[in-house]
């Protein structure tokens, strides 16, 4: 068990490889489960930001160890947990002047990128706790939350559509039967071309309904995509 351990300290060709792996799978699951919530940081980016943290973290080792220079490994690395704060920035959302969303997928960026550099300097056990953590915040804690916590009496929602579908319909659905109000066509949250996004508020208690109602209601439709709240 120790030349394991001692064999995945090293920095090697082989553990060079062992780690881009690693953070190739944490990012991938990660950002697969951001993804599913129809987050625009998603399975690519996550997987791209735990990479990159992972080689930052070894280029410092690689110029001491191997090259011989005379500085600090993780002085390079450092400049990821500040740099990553740029990505995030993109993620984070106002909608109606007061509702802040994208928090929990920018929040996410961020550890997956110090996940990446303790992968990258070998820190396996730290980085797997964490990322067993992690997987536990984003999934089950958010159920709990979403208990533990008030409804509000209004509720944002965001649907995304496919193209070819009639959007006048659809707004004309949301004002009468979900009595929605401040309602925009945006573009698509996907990137996807000719999917159209709409956003707008429902009164949730004034309609005696769930949001899961709503929703499950809407996803009905076979026009659309997928929605947030």
């Amino acid at each position: 068990m120790e030349t394991v351990i001692t064999f995945l300290r090293d920095f090697s060709p082989y553990t060079v490889i062992i780690r881009l792996i690693l953070a190739f799978l944490v990012g991938g699951v990660i950002g697969a489960e951001r993804g599913k919530q129809g987050r625009a940081a998603g399975m690519r980016t996550h997987i791209l930001v735990s990479i990159g943290a992972a080689l930052t973290a070894m280029i410092g080792i690689y110029c001491v160890e191997i090259l011989g220079y005379d500085t600090d490994p993780m002085r390079i690395a450092a400049q990821v947990i500040s740099g990553i704060g740029f990505i995030g920035v993109g993620t984070i959302l106002i909608k109606s002047g007061t509702q802040v969303t994208g928090l929990t997928t920018a929040a996410g960026l961020w550890a997956v990128g110090a996940l990446g550099l303790a992968l990258g300097i070998g820190f396996y056990e730290g980085a797997l706790i964490a990322f067993l953590l992690f997987v536990l915040t984003v999934s089950i804690l958010q159920k709990i939350e979403n208990r533990l916590y008030s409804k509000p009496s209004h509720d944002f929602l965001y649907i995304e559509i496919k193209g070819d579908c009639a959007v006048s319909e659809l707004l004309s659905l949301l004002r009468t039967t979900y009595q929605a109000s401040e309602l925009n066509v945006t573009p698509p949250r996907s990137g996807k071309n000719g999917n159209v996004g709409i956003e707008g508020i429902v009164p949730i208690e004034k309609l005696n309904l769930s949001m899961d109602e709503v929703v499950t209601a809407l996803n009905s439709l076979e026009c659309v995509v997928y929605i947030l709240e």
